[in-house]
């Protein structure tokens, strides 16, 4: 099957081309948000294809994934016309969290009759109002980087992509109380001037091998937001054995279990675990264990992709 999918979260993508189809990426020059193409800092397999609009106008298609308002125009006009869900099957995955009032969460698909909703967490599918629209909750899985875990530096590790800009909703004005209690290093996209400024380590965009390498060598994972639908990196931290301490928002209490780390909303009792991790090697290695066991369970690659699977053969037959 020939899938149009563009090139928006790095992590979701890169399970998704995993499978066994072929993935078509969107392509532009400046390599700008509509047209990414592959990953630079994930390796992706050959079947995810770049192509630029002019190749994708004489390109056979046999389904779209839409993940934001703006790809269906973008779709239309570099398809030559064929619209999603009415000329090709379709789906929406909805990545985020909604954010406003819950009286006002509508999806901006709601009530069509010609896409299928996709969230990726169960929040997600509460809080979103998609009417009369279908829907489908398919978990994340993500690529098994292995056990890695070392725990040798005595430190936490925080990713988060653009913290000054997310701000409250990724916990960024909680990272100096946490720093107050141990030393963090923070990665991500962006994350150079927020470091800087709260005296962290850390590196800013290091490629994803790269990054979870140096993830496993901190002693315990530390998830400090408070509205996102569920990280991506905080699943990854559980595969490589990191224990975690986590603020209990969103999907975070369903997908870590007590024994994987400390889950509360009390920054007092966060920090009381990043220090009992921090100077307790071994319970820290037991609960990273148990994160990992977890994560496999929950999170693996052949659960995800099955499941898509499943859901692009029921849209286009």
């Amino acid at each position: 099957m020939r899938v149009l999918v563009w090139h928006v979260h790095g992590s979701w993508t890169t399970a998704l081309v995993q499978g066994d189809h072929t993935y078509l990426l969107p392509v532009l020059p400046d390599r700008g948000p509509d047209g990414r193409g592959r990953a630079r800092t994930w390796d992706w397999p050959c079947a995810a294809e770049e192509l630029t609009p002019a190749e994708l106008a004489t390109t056979d298609v046999d389904a779209v994934i839409l993940q934001r308002p703006e790809e269906e125009e973008l779709a239309r006009r570099w398809l030559g016309g064929r619209r999603p869900g009415r000329d090709l099957p379709a789906v929406w995955v909805e990545h985020n969290a909604p954010q406003g009032r819950i009286a006002d969460l509508r999806h901006p698909a709601a009530d069509r009759d010609d896409v299928v909703v996709v969230h990726v967490t169960h929040t997600n599918d509460l809080f979103w109002d998609c009417g009369s629209a279908r829907t489908r909750v398919i978990e994340h899985g993500v690529v098994d980087p292995g056990h890695r875990y070392t725990g040798e530096l005595a430190r936490a590790a925080v990713v988060v992509n653009e913290p000054a800009r997310r701000g409250r909703v990724v916990g960024t004005d909680l990272l100096e109380r946490f720093a107050a209690a141990v030393d963090i290093d923070l990665f991500g996209m962006g994350t150079a001037d927020v470091a800087h400024r709260l005296g962290l380590g850390g590196a800013d965009d290091l490629p994803q091998p790269a990054l979870h390498q140096a993830m496993a060598r901190r002693r315990v994972y530390l998830h400090p937001i408070r509205w996102t639908s569920l990280g991506l990196s905080l699943i990854e931290a559980m595969h490589l054995g990191m224990p975690v301490v986590a603020m209990a928002t969103t999907e975070v209490p369903d997908a870590v279990p007590a024994e994987a780390g400390v889950v509360t909303n009390r920054v007092d009792r966060a920090v009381d675990g990043l220090r009992r991790f921090v100077a307790e090697p071994e319970a820290a290695r037991r609960a990273g264990d148990e994160a990992r066991r977890v994560a496999l369970d929950r999170f693996g690659l052949k659960r995800f992709l099955d499941d898509w699977d499943l859901l692009l053969e029921e849209v286009t037959t």
